[in-house]
């Protein structure tokens, strides 16, 4: 009988707290353009699931480095890591309804600033983010963010 696929290491910071990445493989999860309300966060499980058929769930394809697929629930096979990462789309630049998407939002923000407009995106992204969540619950996510992807850069 094979091995269960692990969690690539590079996840445990790439990705969100509740994404499936954190304690499932590859093939494991599906993988959807963006939260809604139909992937919540299932604390029963330890990450996201899809409502209907209770099937992991990331909602952030630029975050764990898989482009949109339903690996778990039709048996999907996941493409190999060496693919580039994919790029934040128009849906994940819309400013999340729920504070635990916050950090996925500014990541998709920060990703698609050239280098000379990280700046403005930064400043930009916190104004947003300060009309929907708490200016602590904002600046809180900020620092994480920024401790995390821009070291990357």
């Amino acid at each position: 009988m094979a091995a269960e696929p692990r969690p690539r290491p590079e996840w445990a910071e790439q990705t969100c707290a509740v994404c499936p990445a954190q304690l499932l493989g590859p093939g494991r999860f599906d993988v959807v353009d963006r939260p809604d309300r139909d992937r919540r966060y299932d604390p029963a499980v330890g990450y996201r699931i899809e409502a209907a058929t209770g099937t992991p769930v990331c909602v952030h394809p630029y975050r764990v480095g898989l482009p949109p697929g339903r690996y778990a629930s039709h048996s999907e096979p996941p493409p190999g890591a060496d693919l580039p990462r994919p790029v934040p789309t128009a849906a994940a630049l819309q400013l999340p309804d729920d504070v635990v998407d916050l950090e996925g939002w500014l990541i998709a923000m920060l990703r698609t600033a050239t280098p000379d407009e990280l700046a403005s995106a930064l400043r930009r992204a916190e104004a947003l983010a300060c009309r929907r969540f708490t200016p602590s619950v904002v600046v809180a996510a900020l620092r994480r963010v920024v401790e995390h992807e821009l070291a990357g850069r």
